[in-house]
């Protein structure tokens, strides 16, 4: 189905939440992606790290309250968290943090690792990945650093073209 023009590498981008409302950030592909070429980005595995207002400050802290910090990474804009089903969505977590300061991962099954092999993963051929992040308290700023295991490959024209159409279908 693709062939590998790249090693694995990793794409970062930190979302700042300074209040409660969604807050957005792009990671721009349009260096990765060429649809004349039919290359695109193979996602191998999504990893999300919740800070505080500093890097070595805790979620605990910045939360100052219980509440739940949600983050998704998706490949087509949808202006703000989308449920399970949508086919644009690409990764998602969430950390909770309970009254007693018991830090503990939420029940968020979504396959963030898609796969063990090489040839396992996610293929986007848009020209960027959106990401949506938002907390319900907060007393000081919390960071959610998103880190995107990838590699560029080549899809053979029926490959991309289905996946171009899949992706199109999605925005509507």
């Amino acid at each position: 189905m693709a062939t590998k023009k790249s090693a694995m590498f990793t794409l970062t981008e930190r979302i700042t939440l300074a209040s409660t409302s969604d807050t957005f950030a792009t990671i721009d592909l349009g260096s990765y992606v060429d649809v004349g070429d039919r290359q695109a980005l193979q996602i191998h595995s999504v990893d999300f790290i919740f800070q505080g207002a500093s890097a070595g400050s805790s979620v605990q802290a910045a939360m100052g309250a219980s509440g739940v910090v949600t983050v998704q990474v998706t490949d087509l804009n949808r202006g703000g968290l989308v449920f399970a089903n949508d086919r644009a969505l690409v990764a998602s977590g969430a950390v909770n943090l309970d009254t007693d300061a018991f830090l503990s991962m939420d029940t968020d099954l979504y396959p963030d690792n898609f796969g063990k092999g090489s040839d396992d993963g996610r293929y986007v051929v848009n020209d960027q990945l959106y990401l949506t992040a938002k907390t319900s308290v907060r007393s000081s700023d919390i960071n959610v650093t998103v880190r995107v295991n990838a590699s560029i490959v080549t899809l053979g024209a029926k490959d991309f073209m289905a996946i171009a159409i899949q992706s199109t279908a999605a925005d509507n």
